[in-house]
């Protein structure tokens, strides 16, 4: 079962302003200096000034990581347990901002982007939103419009889950809707046993406790291109992802198991998704899938399901 979130507060004004809204900037990084540099430089000059950046070093500790947040005035954590979920579950733990904004040490925001990402919290149903990552792959469409979901949508599990909704390198929580439990699901991401999408089940489960998510396109972040594992590596990280959502959401089996028949027989989608974001089935061979299925099935049993997290400052 999921643990629970705290939900949207009834009978209270749904709207607030912009600018009385506090936020701090989090970038999770990992022995990788100069990336952070080039990153806090240019949060350094974002037309909106976040209240805060801290930068989580998910490493044993590392003196030139740590010199470059000084250098740039930017609070530094030690998360020493490996592991991209827990490195933003501990930058959430730490702040006490009303958002928290999410960046890849290795992304390049454009000037307006935290400005962009905000707007939508004025309206306190929203508790998460989510922009555009441009990789040197990236193909503008110019189409592209904002997406806004709930759990009025019927299609909300599929696109919050499946690639929907962007990517966790480009994305803001409303912090007091995450309540007391972590967020992210510290099996998922990279670094962890299912290294996929923990971003999209952080969405759908904000979202099934009655949230708003919005994807903004105008919200744009730069980054490299973005690596990817063996067809392999990738068929048994979604099968062991969908096991995952199969456990932990059970009211959403029967639309779960839709989509992914759906996607085995290379139907196509009912909601639109841009082609770089998490969250892709593989309908590669039979003889792969096969495998991989074996694969997950044993990853996914002999994981635990909720890890121990010890962290240091």
């Amino acid at each position: 079962m999921n643990l629970p979130l705290q939900t949207p507060a009834k009978g209270l004004t749904t709207r607030n302003s912009v600018e009385q809204i506090t936020v701090t900037v989090v970038i999770c990084t990992r022995n990788r200096p100069a990336l952070l540099r080039k990153c806090l430089t240019s949060v350094s000059q974002l037309n909106r000034t976040p209240d805060q950046v801290l930068v989580v070093d998910n490493s044993g500790g590392n003196e030139d990581t740590r010199k470059a947040a000084q250098d740039f005035g930017a609070r530094y954590v030690v998360e020493p347990l490996a592991g991209l979920s827990r490195a933003r579950n501990r930058g959430l733990s730490e702040c006490t901002t009303d958002i928290v904004a999410y960046l890849d040490d290795d992304a390049v925001p454009a000037p307006d982007w935290l400005d962009t990402l905000l707007t939508p919290f004025s309206n306190r149903h929203v508790a998460a939103t989510t922009g555009r990552v441009i990789t040197p792959q990236t193909t503008i469409d110019l189409q592209s419009a904002t997406r806004i979901v709930s759990d009025k949508d019927p299609h909300w599990f599929e696109i919050s889950t499946f690639g929907g909704m962007g990517l966790g390198s480009n994305m803001a929580l409303r912090r007091n809707a995450c309540g007391g439990s972590p967020l992210f699901d510290e099996r998922l991401g990279r670094g962890a046993p299912f290294e996929i999408a923990e971003e999209n089940y952080a969405f759908a489960r904000l979202i099934s406790s009655g949230y708003i998510a919005e994807y903004l396109p105008a919200a744009v972040v730069f980054h490299p291109s973005l690596t990817r594992d063996s067809i392999e590596q990738e068929a048994r990280n979604s099968i062991c992802y969908w096991l995952l959502l199969f456990r932990e959401f059970p009211k959403q089996r029967f639309t779960l198991l839709r989509f992914i028949l759906r996607r085995l027989l290379r139907k196509p989608l009912e909601w639109t998704r841009e082609p770089q974001e998490p969250g892709e089935i593989v309908t590669s061979g039979w003889r792969v899938l096969l495998k991989a299925g074996f694969d997950a099935l044993w990853l996914f049993l002999r994981t635990p399901r909720h890890r121990s997290s010890k962290s240091s400052a």
